[in-house]
């Protein structure tokens, strides 16, 4: 069967970056951001981003483009007879369905509250009763299998169509429109009395107010999100690369795939941190910041209802890019491993998701007792095996196969990251990509692992 290809450098990168941009990005970068003292954090996650993101996002697109298969195949496409890389395509495999059992729930949040504010279901209500829409959501099993249930059909609606009319036709729109809508929350945002000192916070560095958070916790913390936030380890940008045409290096594509990520972070923080100071709000509250403070600032806007759906939609946008790029990659896992057809592979993978996605769904409300790794319920276990395990594990083992003779070597590697025109991998980073960068990545294993 002939590989199917991105219909052009634009599709490539929206989508890529539509993998990459999603709930790390919108939620939680602002709140680590604002629990780590602000602008010196920004650094450090640029810092890293360039020294970590950019290098194992270019192996994870090296081993997709050069193979042209997905995870399994595309290991063993490129590793030496009798070596045994391929295994570690089944481990991709496994951390995406992992990703996509609770991810889709949190999609299905961001979705529900959507209608919720265009609907005007938080127009007058007490602070209280505000914090008691996102309970009441989360303990009735119904309405959230329904959120979910959508975002789980119409994202394998949307790829059962083939890459260039499904993926990359509706990812285009979506991330046109996030950008868009980000730009208008963010300028709105920035009109707010107050805001100036939000954007102060956010965007001066304040080594002073690092210091009192610890400096060594900021930099960990900024290493940490500049890792996760491009979801490397579980193949989820290598079937991209599979897809891509050799026109242009890696590196240029993986700068510019960072690029579009980082600047949906920054301004994700340009709209959430000027409105919190408007309205004195703390923003650092974590995981609530979301559904439970930010309903409060809009209640408080003129035209909040307005304001509040179109900062919900731009979630759902991009959480949703997120859900079809990995949609992808398991239906064409399927079609790789399984020679199924598009069709069906869609339809089975459906089918499992749908079941997969319940234990999150009912860890709330039906098994809201059930307590699994260390303590934690069904979508904190699910993402502590992905986030803390499965990506820096991933990676790690995407690198050494990259770098070791063992594997596919670093001069194949640097031969296919360099096809094309753009930015260049330099030969001299050799002893960096052997040497320092497993040790960053072991350290960020083995920490989140503690």
């Amino acid at each position: 069967m002939k590989r199917e290809r991105f219909q052009s450098r634009l599709g490539f990168l929206l989508v890529s970056a539509g993998c990459a941009v999603g709930i790390g990005n919108v939620w939680k970068f602002p709140y680590v951001t604002g629990a780590n003292g602000g602008g010196v954090f920004v650094l450090f996650y640029l810092l890293f981003l360039a020294v970590m993101g950019v290098p194992v996002l270019t192996m994870e697109l090296a081993v997709g483009r050069a193979s042209r298969r997905t995870a399994v195949q595309g290991y063993r496409a490129l590793e030496k007879p009798g070596s045994k890389w391929h295994i570690h395509g089944w481990f991709c495999v496994a951390g995406c369905c992992l990703l996509m059992m609770y991810y889709t729930t949190v999609s299905g949040w961001m979705l529900g509250y959507f209608f919720k504010f265009a609907a005007g279901v938080f127009s007058g209500l007490e602070s209280a009763a505000v914090d008691g829409v996102f309970f009441s959501m989360l303990a009735n099993p119904w309405e959230m299998c329904a959120w979910m249930a959508i975002t789980v059909l119409g994202g394998f609606f949307v790829c059962s169509f083939g890459l260039q009319k499904g993926l990359e036709r509706i990812t285009k729109v979506m991330m046109l429109g996030l950008l868009a809508l980000i730009a208008v929350l963010a300028v709105h945002s920035l009109t707010l009395d107050g805001a100036l000192e939000g954007v102060k916070f956010y965007l001066l560095p304040d080594f002073g107010r690092a210091m009192e958070a610890g400096l060594g916790h900021v930099v960990t913390a900024a290493m940490n999100q500049a890792f996760f936030t491009l979801s490397l380890g579980i193949a989820a940008m290598e079937v991209f690369g599979s897809y891509m045409s050799r026109d242009n290096t890696l590196t240029s594509e993986a700068v510019r795939i960072c690029c579009l990520d980082t600047f949906v972070a920054l301004m994700a923080g340009l709209i959430i941190f000027p409105a919190c100071f408007s309205f004195g709000v703390e923003p650092d509250q974590g995981p609530p910041l979301i559904f439970m403070t930010l309903p409060k600032v809009f209640q408080n806007m003129a035209g909040g209802r307005l304001w509040g759906a179109l900062f919900f939609l731009f979630m759902t946008f991009a959480s949703f890019s997120t859900v079809i790029a990995v949609f992808e990659n398991l239906q064409a896992c399927a079609i790789d491993n399984f020679g199924w057809s598009r069709k069906k592979a869609a339809l089975v993978n459906c089918a499992f998701v749908l079941m997969a996605s319940l234990p999150c769904v009912l860890g709330y409300n039906v098994w809201s007792d059930l307590r699994l790794i260390g303590g934690r319920d069904v979508l904190d276990s699910e993402d502590f095996l992905v986030s803390n395990l499965l990506l820096p594990l991933g990676s790690l083992v995407y690198l050494l196969f990259c770098v070791s003779r063992r594997g596919w070597g670093y001069e194949r590697y640097l031969e296919e990251a360099n096809t094309g025109e753009g930015i260049k991998m330099p030969r001299w980073l050799k002893p960096y990509f052997q040497f320092v960068l497993p040790v960053l990545i072991l350290f960020i294993l083995i920490q989140g692992l503690l």
